[in-house]
């Protein structure tokens, strides 16, 4: 079972550009339209919207892509 996550949970993950850490700002259980894509989530699997720390940039990624910070 991927890990669960709450807004305002301080979170790491690896991006194009290296290990980034963000706080989580939205947790998406149903199916959303991000940056002109549609992203699936679910209940069970969830989708978290994360505010990255030094360049504020918005991010989504499943719980399995996130580790505590």
């Amino acid at each position: 079972m991927a890990k669960r996550f709450e807004i305002g949970d301080h979170v790491t993950w690896n991006s194009e550009a290296g290990r980034v850490s963000g706080t989580i700002i939205a947790v998406h259980t149903r199916d959303f339209d991000y940056k002109g894509h549609t992203h699936r989530a679910t209940e069970d699997d969830p989708q978290y919207e994360i505010k990255s720390d030094k360049t504020d940039h918005v991010a989504a990624h499943r719980g399995g892509a996130l580790e505590p910070a």
